[in-house]
């Protein structure tokens, strides 16, 4: 009787790399990864930030 030859580790599919850690958040306006302000709540990158602050309640001193 002749023995088939199995293969290591099964069959693999490769699929869509998801984001983990810091680069699951984005912007809630541009959806940029980089550069979030995740305090108070914001979810929103630095530059967006600059150009809403002052219409969010937030003074430049």
């Amino acid at each position: 009787m002749v023995k088939k030859k199995q293969q290591k580790g099964g069959t693999k599919q490769k699929g869509k790399k998801v984001p983990k850690g810091t680069k699951q958040r984005q912007c809630r306006i541009c959806r940029a990864r980089r550069g979030i302000i995740h305090r108070y709540g914001l979810h929103i990158c630095r530059r967006c930030f600059r150009e809403q602050a002052e219409s969010m309640g937030f003074k430049k001193y």
